[in-house]
């Protein structure tokens, strides 16, 4: 099966993404107790759970991205740089997300298709607001 690649909509949200984390970097200031939850964890858990998604998603339908939403995943953490259950609850999120399609496809299919471009939208949505919500 050839595969469509949103290649466009990932570019951006890998953009979108890397302000987000700036952002929140700039946002989980110092005075923060490390293990307290922020106001914007529920935000992270969902985009570490979308980001769990495209890295098992994108590999089986070819995209050739290697470890990229893995990265990003790793990037989002070192930013954020939670302990404890915060950050427990972030590599949950993105093994949840992982685990979850992985027990539903095995191979690409055009739902797995719409299902990447959901997410990249979904994603890029939650990078776009947590910029506009924390960024200085």
């Amino acid at each position: 099966m050839t595969s469509v690649r949103p290649i466009i909509p990932s570019r951006l949200f890998t953009r979108l993404l890397a302000i987000a984390m700036l952002a929140l970097a700039c946002a989980a200031a110092p005075a923060r107790a490390q293990d307290a939850a922020a106001p914007f964890d529920g935000d992270l858990q969902r985009l570490a759970e979308i980001l769990g998604t495209l890295h098992y998603l994108r590999g089986i339908c070819g995209s050739n991205e290697g470890a990229k939403w893995r990265n990003q995943m790793q990037a989002l953490i070192d930013a954020e740089t939670p302990s404890g259950e915060r950050r427990a609850r972030m590599i949950a999120g993105f093994n949840r997300g992982y685990n979850g399609f992985q027990q539903t496809y095995r191979t690409c299919t055009p739902a797995a298709m719409v299902a990447i471009r959901r997410y990249i939208d979904e994603g890029s949505k939650i990078s776009r607001d947590l910029t506009a919500r924390y960024a200085n």
